[in-house]
Formats: structure tokens, C-alpha cells, sequence
């Protein structure tokens, strides 16, 4: 008797039953990996294969975070302080020495407090340089402490830095007198006014409005800070998707910022320093010991991202201010009386001034509370094994602190959902600033160019304020405020009026 066996149907036998201990191998990891580590803090269920995604995938992303905050908030408060225990939890955390990392090109997959994450590709070179992604260590200290002193060293809280403000307000001013005709998007000449101020720190040259260099480059710049959420899902990392052109991106940048670099080597004489990429190539020659930190791929990434820090977040603030502005018609004309009833005939106020109109100073810090533009902060991690509240946080863990939640915290604002400049005013009508208000994070992380930002948008806004009767050109409907998010909070696309003040009168 002969035996026919077809060895066609052998592999598909075999193929179904792989096929099936793949996807089977593949569910008991992954729900192996959301299991929580022994004296870990209870906290909302997050799905291992979309991780975050499954909460900012809904209609209104950051309120459905605030709604997982109320999952945790009897467990480990990460968001407020209305608990004695927990009392001011979010600024412990951030105070921690345990900052070893902020991953900026690959957001966490996990939200708040949740299983250490593995990559499932390798980290690009450059988010282990610069400041803002580099790990916490000697390198990092290193290089913050040198970047903080070359930004004070050229002006940054001095007057020298209030009048370049001043002369970019002046250029402002007049590109929007320019186009006051008709409604225009504001959001171009805001983004090169308020670049030209960190740009004349490090490259020591403004640009001009019509510059389509800068316009590529920070039209690179958003794009990323849109793509960067496609990292936050596990399952599509390696798929080919937008966020893919991510780092294609980011090596446009770094050519925009070697051409700079190429410039100043050129033109460089040593004991002159001109800029920040000067005195940073005098100390590359200084330090040419072993196992310095100073070298030009440093150079180039800590270029990148003071231009990024320095423009991105100023800018949006701006933008939603304009945008709120006309929303709130009589919250614009209250600031344009009190900085009239102040000024009297003066031209110009000075940053110093703020302290002489606490309603237009609250109007400013309302407009960053409400809006957040970088609601998530960005991902930290402890270097050890830490104990937080009677809470083991296993030493990698990656923690996200919910800001947009910090900001709307019902124990800590009078007003916490609505838009109203009473959350920074006490009952005499004086500014006070609450703990809670945390718009440049905090910690050993905390913004390095805070005191500039809050320099640019006091002169920036009051000098538009000064000059300009904003209004909405479309009376059939109301000014968007829903924000799109990405790394950082954004409106859509937006047209409004300007009209000379001095006109109006």
C-alpha cells in the first residue's frame, strides 16, 4: 500500500497553529506587562497595546485625562492639592532629584504613574545631547548651567533683553498696521517677532517676516510637535505613518542650524564673542580634556532646542491670547483702560510696569491657565527606586503629570472652568499667583528662558494692546477656542481685525 501524503497541506497546518501561538503569545505579554509591580499606586487601566491613545483619541482629549484623574485621586493625587497627605504632590514630584530623562521623540506609553516602557525602536543619538531630552546627569547639569549663564551673559533679565523686545514689539506693530485693511492670520509675524528674540541671543540676527528659511524651519517645528503623538502608541511605532518624518525633519533643522554654525566658524575671533554659538565654540576649544561635553553635535542639538523652547510656546501663547481677546471683547477693553488710565502719554511701558496693572498681568496668567499650551508637561523618571506617599515608583518608571488637570483643579482656582481673570486677583484687585499656576513646569526642569517668556508676553501683548482694537471679523459665529492637540495646545487657523486704536479716537 503506498502512502500519498500532500506536503502542501503540512505548512498550512502548521502556519494556522503558529499563527495562533503568535497571537496568543502576544495577548499574555502584553497583559504580562500591565500588571502593576508590587506597592505600585493604583491608577486607571491603560490598554497595552494603544497606551495613552485610548484616552486622546477622544472628542475632547484632556478632559477625558480629567476624568481619569478622578479615577486616582483617592489612590495618589497627581493633580492638585486638596488632600493633607498629598498636599502639593505635583511639585514634589517634579522637585525630585529623579529627573534622568525627558523623551521628547517618543512620548511615554503609559499615562501618570505606569510600567516602565521599552522601546520598541532605538532612540536617535541626538535625544541623549542637549538639555531637553538628555539624561539627568553630569553631562545635563554641565550643560544647563553653561546654556543658563550664556543666555544671562546676553541678556537675558537684563534691560539690554527689554529693549530687543521692545524694537521686535515696534516691527509687530508695524507688520499688522500693514495688513489692518483686512482680516489676516497674525500667527506668522507673532512666530518671527518673537523667534527674533532668541534668535539674536544665539545667532546674534533677526530675521525678517518674508524669511522662507525661518518660515521652513518652524514650519518643521510644528509639524513635529503634531506627528510626535503618533509615538505614543506601541503598536504603530514602526508602521509607516507620517510620524515617521519625524527625524527626517529634524535633520533639515540641524542643516538650517550647521550653516549657522559654519558662519560663525568663519567669522569667529577668539576672546570676541558676539553670540551664544560664539562663547560656545570658545569653550569647545577650552575643553579639549577627555570626557567633556562640549563638542559640536552638543552644540547643534542645544541649538535646537532653545530655538524650539524659545519660539514654539511664546508664540502659541500669543496666538490664543489674540484669539481670547476677541472672544472676550470687554476683558480687552477693561486692559486697554487700565494701561491708557497708567501710560497717560507715555509711548512705551516697561516689563517693571506689570506690578502698576494687576488686571492686564491677571489677564495674562488667565490666558496661560486656561489654555495650557503644554498640557502634559513632558515625561519624567526616577534614577532609583523611589518611595512617594507610601508608594513604591520602580526606578525607570516613566511619570506624566497632568498640567491641563493642575491648571483646572476645582480646589485650587475660584474659577477653575471658566475664563476669568479673578483666579489671579485677591479681593482688593491685586495680582497674586497661586502654587497651583505651574505654566513653565517646575523642578530641576523647569523652563530655562521662564523669565524671558513672561518678559515677551507682558511687552509683546500690552504694546498690540496699546495700539490695536481687536475684533472678530465673522459676526455669524463665535471665535473657535477648542484647542488641537499635540505636543504642545494650538487653535486652528484663525483671521481677525486690527484697527488703530488712534483712529478708533
Amino acid at each position: 500500500m503506498r502512502v500519498v501524503i500532500e506536503l502542501g497541506d503540512v505548512p498550512a497546518i502548521n502556519m494556522g497553529i503558529l499563527s495562533w501561538l503568535v497571537v496568543l503569545s502576544i495577548l499574555f505579554l502584553c497583559f504580562w506587562k500591565s500588571q502593576r509591580p508590587k506597592g505600585f499606586p493604583p491608577g486607571p487601566w491603560s490598554p497595552p497595546l494603544t497606551g495613552i491613545l485610548f484616552y486622546l483619541s477622544r472628542k475632547e482629549p484632556l478632559k477625558a485625562l480629567d476624568q481619569v484623574q478622578i479615577l486616582i485621586r483617592s489612590h495618589i493625587n497627581l493633580h492638585g492639592v486638596n488632600q493633607p497627605k498629598m498636599k502639593n504632590i505635583s511639585l514634589q514630584l517634579f522637585k525630585y532629584s529623579a529627573t534622568k530623562w525627558r523623551v521628547c521623540t517618543t512620548i511615554t506609553d503609559y499615562l501618570y504613574l505606569e510600567i516602565p516602557v521599552v522601546p520598541l525602536f532605538p532612540f536617535p543619538p541626538f535625544i541623549f545631547t542637549g538639555i531637553i531630552t538628555a539624561p539627568y546627569g553630569q553631562a545635563w547639569k554641565e550643560q544647563r548651567r553653561f546654556s543658563l549663564m550664556l543666555l544671562r551673559n546676553f541678556g537675558l533679565g537684563k534691560k539690554s533683553m527689554e529693549e530687543k523686545i521692545l524694537q521686535e514689539a515696534t516691527c509687530l506693530i508695524e507688520a499688522f498696521a500693514e495688513n489692518s485693511g483686512a482680516p489676516f492670520d497674525p500667527q506668522p509675524f507673532v512666530e518671527t517677532a518673537v523667534t527674533n528674540i532668541i534668535s539674536s541671543i544665539l545667532f546674534g540676527k533677526r530675521f525678517e517676516n518674508n524669511d522662507s528659511s525661518l518660515r521652513t524651519v518652524l514650519n518643521i517645528l510644528h509639524q513635529n510637535l503634531k506627528l510626535i503623538l503618533y509615538n505614543a502608541v506601541p503598536l504603530v511605532r514602526r508602521l509607516p505613518l507620517p510620524h515617521q518624518r519625524i527625524l527626517t525633519n529634524v535633520q533639515k533643522i540641524f542643516a538650517f542650524l550647521e550653516k549657522e554654525v559654519e558662519e560663525h566658524k568663519t567669522t569667529f575671533i577668539s576672546g570676541e564673542t558676539r553670540d551664544f554659538v560664539d562663547a560656545y565654540l570658545e569653550e569647545i576649544k577650552k575643553a579639549e580634556q577627555k570626557g567633556s561635553s562640549f563638542e559640536e553635535e552638543q552644540l547643534r542639538v542645544l541649538l535646537m532646542d532653545l530655538l524650539s523652547a524659545g519660539s514654539e510656546t511664546t508664540a502659541r501663547t500669543i496666538q490664543w491670547a489674540l484669539l481670547y481677546l476677541v472672544a472676550f471683547s470687554e476683558i480687552q477693553e477693561k486692559c486697554q483702560k487700565e494701561i491708557d488710565f497708567f501710560l497717560g502719554s507715555n509711548s512705551n511701558l516697561q516689563y517693571e510696569d506689570r506690578e502698576k496693572l494687576p488686571y492686564t498681568n491677571a489677564v495674562i496668567h488667565e490666558i496661560q491657565r486656561h489654555t495650557t499650551v503644554v498640557p502634559l508637561g513632558a515625561p519624567h523618571t526616577p534614577i532609583q527606586n523611589t518611595q512617594l506617599c507610601g508608594y513604591q515608583i520602580p526606578k525607570g518608571t516613566i511619570i506624566l503629570i497632568n498640567l491641563h488637570s493642575v491648571h483646572h483643579d476645582e480646589s485650587q482656582w475660584k474659577f477653575p472652568h471658566e475664563f476669568n481673570p479673578s483666579n489671579f486677583l485677591n479681593e482688593e484687585g491685586d495680582f497674586v499667583k497661586p502654587e497651583a499656576f505651574l505654566a513653565f513646569s517646575a523642578g530641576p526642569r523647569v523652563c530655562l528662558g521662564e523669565n524671558l517668556a513672561r518678559m515677551e508676553l507682558f511687552l509683546f501683548l500690552t504694546s498690540i494692546l496699546r495700539n490695536f482694537q481687536l475684533s472678530w471679523p465673522d459676526k455669524s459665529r463665535a471665535p473657535d477656542l477648542t484647542p488641537n492637540l499635540g505636543l504642545t495646545q494650538f487653535p486652528s487657523s484663525f483671521k481677525i481685525l486690527m484697527k488703530s486704536r488712534q483712529e478708533s479716537n
